[in-house]
């Protein structure tokens, strides 16, 4: 099925699953790019952004929230761009601005993420204009208690952040914490619905056409995590599991399983939900659905991405 179009000036890059999708607006006074994927790929998010700027400054980024995969390489455009006015959440603002590695979840969940700076925190309610047109600014608890999604309702285009992708949307993760965060998720696409967008920029996979069924397989989703926290919890440790081997590509298994085990957010999952199964075989039986799903590879001692 062929992609929408977007607007004349945006951009989209889409990425892999380390990596959240950039979008790029090249129309207007001043430049734009929203969100800036993980550090390890920073020097192809460099070369993406100037393949389309070319000489011309990126001005502004912005995040839509301040996990890894999404603010990871601001770093990089900081120094690419001495001038660039970098927007984020308020949420995590002091956390970024005191530099808590462990508040803002990059230590705990033993991902990467260069310190960066921030000019000022965009705040839901508010427009902001990208490229040439005004874009809504709305909070979208769920995935992340911070989260923004965009919204401008003249094309009727949506950026989602993590909060609906086309087959769902991201782990859930204040609610492995604790918190009452599938109520959240449930508020925010219920949002999205009031909204009625025509296109989705999801911060995962392909751009879409929105439609009610897209929704509809989301909420399914959503239900079958309330009715089973637990299958929840295991998906999550699934996902950082991947992630890892998205980032290492290749990696000997004892020292994945090392990994797992000295990495505390991963462990607390195990704690709140899994605390009869021993670590290794908890490690072992979540590392054999991934190769059975075909997202890894086991060969001998070493375990890679698929």
């Amino acid at each position: 099925m062929a992609q929408p179009d977007l607007p004349p000036g945006v951009h989209v890059f889409e990425r892999g699953w380390l990596s959240a999708n950039n979008i790029l607006f090249t129309g207007g006074g001043e430049t734009v790019l929203v969100d800036s994927g993980y550090c390890t790929h920073a020097p192809q998010t460099l070369a993406l952004v100037e393949s389309v700027l070319g000489p011309r400054p990126l001005d502004i980024l912005i995040n839509t929230h301040l996990h890894s995969d999404h603010c990871g390489g601001n770093a990089a455009l900081q120094a690419r761009y001495p001038d660039l006015r970098t927007l984020i959440p308020p949420g995590h603002a002091q956390q970024v601005a005191d530099w808590d590695p462990v508040a803002l979840t990059y230590l705990p969940t033993g991902q990467l993420c260069p310190q960066f700076g921030f000019t000022r925190a965009l705040r839901p309610g508010s427009s902001k204009l990208f490229g040439t047109e005004m874009w809504e600014v709305h909070a979208a608890p769920g995935h992340d208690p911070h989260s923004l999604i965009f919204f401008e309702p003249r094309s009727r285009v949506l950026i989602s952040a993590d909060a609906l992708w086309e087959n769902g949307f991201g782990v859930v993760f204040p609610e492995l914490e604790g918190a009452d965060a599938f109520s959240e998720v449930a508020a925010t696409l219920d949002l999205i619905e009031r909204l009625n967008p025509k296109i989705v920029v999801p911060g995962h996979g392909r751009v879409f056409a929105y439609a009610p069924q897209v929704l509809a397989r989301a909420r399914q989703r959503l239900d079958s995590f309330v009715g089973n926290p637990g299958r929840h919890a295991h998906h999550a440790a699934k996902v950082l599991l991947k992630f890892k081997l998205l980032e290492t590509q290749r990696q000997d298994f004892d020292a994945f399983m090392q990994w797992a085990i000295e990495t505390p957010y991963f462990m607390q999952i195990k704690g709140k939900f899994f605390a009869d199964v021993p670590a290794r075989a908890w490690i072992e039986q979540l590392s054999a659905e991934l190769v059975a799903a075909g997202v890894a590879q086991r060969d001998g001692s070493c375990i890679a991405n698929a």
